[in-house]
């Protein structure tokens, strides 16, 4: 049995993987922004978690470490996503989308680490996307936010090597969620944009839709979790997405991959 601290435990990714943690016998402690969203379920302990406000990071982290008493995993996972021409996003969007995505992970790791590096031992999961690799039009905060903290996450495997603490960079491609309802979209995008925005939006749907369920995800935590030495970085999705498509744009040109990408989303 292992003590773990999930971010985001009360839909989608987050909400799958604190079932399959607590029905192999983890002792979770799951955050939301809103305890009443949280399942009531044995092993499961509800933390309450605002990312974008940063004394509340603190404390609910030390609150939860109080009860727990030590972690063995952090898990990174809760998001959030805005849907907008880059050209005309807002910096408060941005800065939002960095300190949710970004910022308060990091914030996260470092509370974590103090106590992980004491005991010698212990597993940090970052859930970045295949979107800081390939990323999504419209989405440019959300890209370069998953990009900045995949790149952080390389960073601190770089610098902790025989540590005792193992750190993972979990990408997944496309999962079928309710992220798509909770993204914040400007409902009133410049004439020049509008065609695209609405195909690539489209498109964003259709894939959501067709994609595998969070269940696959919460598969290849647990596997993780249960890992003595696990891979410093996952992609998980259906197979072209995670698999070929990463491995066929490694070996292209900027250019290439642009033309591909518009390609896919048929811009």
């Amino acid at each position: 049995m292992k003590k773990i601290f999930l971010t985001g435990a009360s839909s989608g990714i987050g909400l799958a993987i604190a079932k399959l943690l607590v029905a192999q016998g983890h002792e979770v402690w799951g955050t939301s922004r809103n305890l009443e969203r949280l399942p009531k379920l044995p092993r499961l302990h509800g933390v309450v978690l605002d990312l974008s406000d940063r004394p509340s990071i603190d404390e609910a982290f030390n609150t939860a470490l109080a009860e727990a008493g030590y972690f063995d995993v952090l898990i990174n996972n809760a998001g959030a996503g805005h849907f907008d021409p880059a050209e005309l996003l807002p910096l408060e969007s941005i800065s939002s989308q960095f300190q949710i995505l970004v910022f308060g992970q990091i914030q996260l790791m470092q509370l974590a680490l103090r106590h992980m590096r004491a005991r010698e031992e212990g597993l940090i999961i970052n859930v970045t996307s295949l979107a800081s690799r390939l990323p999504v039009p419209f989405m440019a905060a959300y890209n370069a936010a998953k990009a900045a903290l995949a790149s952080f996450t390389m960073s601190m495997q770089l610098e902790l090597p025989d540590s005792g603490v193992r750190i993972v960079d979990l990408q997944p491609a496309d999962i079928r969620t309710e992220f798509n309802q909770s993204v914040i979209k400007d409902t009133k995008t410049d004439p020049h944009y509008a065609a695209a925005v609405s195909k690539t939006w489209g498109i964003v749907e259709r894939n959501m839709n067709n994609a595998p369920s969070p269940d696959l995800v919460a598969r290849r935590v647990l596997d993780l979790v249960n890992a003595v030495r696990p891979a410093p970085r996952i992609t998980v999705g259906d197979v072209f997405q995670s698999k070929i498509a990463p491995l066929i744009f490694r070996f292209l040109p900027q250019q290439v991959r642009l033309w591909g990408l518009r390609r896919y989303y048929d811009l």
